[in-house]
């Protein structure tokens, strides 16, 4: 079994690596933001991803579109503010951020991060517009001030299919597959090494008391 958890570790360590090195954040400055009124909005169209949140004295809520971001394709953001007790709109000024959402985002390291924007309140919606260049894994930041306090909303957003998902697939399957194989091989040579202990013991195939390759002499038996 020693053997066998040592090539656990020894497998599990490419594994690992391949998976960091797949959830390695794309670069946050290949993205564009503008007003969203450059956008063709449509109230029937799916967001990708929508949210409600509590922070402080105000209750924000946020939708994506479309529902499918891709690269080199327009997107926009819809994020609302309100205070959480009156229902009143936020009239201040809201910056929207980006930064590159990775495995290092989970372990508490923060990737670069950029403006793409600043809005108004318009018709009670803050509007932002954006394009990536690159697909992949990102975080949103919609941040806002008010009575001296700054408030922040922060929600992932997938844009088109991230690269090397494909490589990484691939890679962790040909590592099982091997992992597979090195299994059954271990096993198999254990049961070939049992299989010429009993042989070795019992080279002639019968039972002990007579001797090998010869059979009991029974006329000698009747005789006596």
């Amino acid at each position: 079994m020693s053997k066998l958890y040592g090539l656990s570790w020894i497998l599990g360590l490419p594994v690992l690596a391949v998976i960091m090195l797949s959830g390695a954040p794309a670069t946050a400055h290949h993205v564009l933001g503008r007003p969203s009124y450059q956008l063709n909005e449509d109230s029937n169209t799916p967001s990708s991803i929508e949210g409600e949140v509590r922070i402080g004295d105000f209750s924000a809520n946020y939708m994506v579109f479309p529902a499918f971001p891709r690269a080199q394709e327009p997107g926009r953001i819809s994020f609302y503010v309100t205070d959480a007790e009156t229902g009143t709109p936020y009239d201040g000024k809201v910056e929207f951020l980006i930064r590159p959402n990775g495995w290092l985002e989970t372990m508490g390291v923060t990737g670069e991060t950029r403006k793409i924007g600043v809005q108004k309140l318009d018709d009670r919606v803050f509007r932002q517009a954006f394009q990536f260049h690159q697909p992949g894994d990102y975080i949103i930041s919609a941040r806002f001030m008010a009575g001296g306090e700054e408030h922040v909303v922060d929600f992932p957003l997938t844009v088109g299919h991230p690269p090397g998902l494909d490589f990484t697939l691939m890679m962790l399957g040909g590592l099982g597959l091997l992992a597979v194989g090195a299994v059954v091989l271990i096993y198999r040579r254990r049961a070939m090494t049992g299989h010429m202990r009993r042989a070795h013991d019992h080279p002639s195939g019968h039972a002990p008391g007579h001797a090998p390759g010869h059979a009991p002499d029974l006329d000698k038996e009747q005789d006596a």
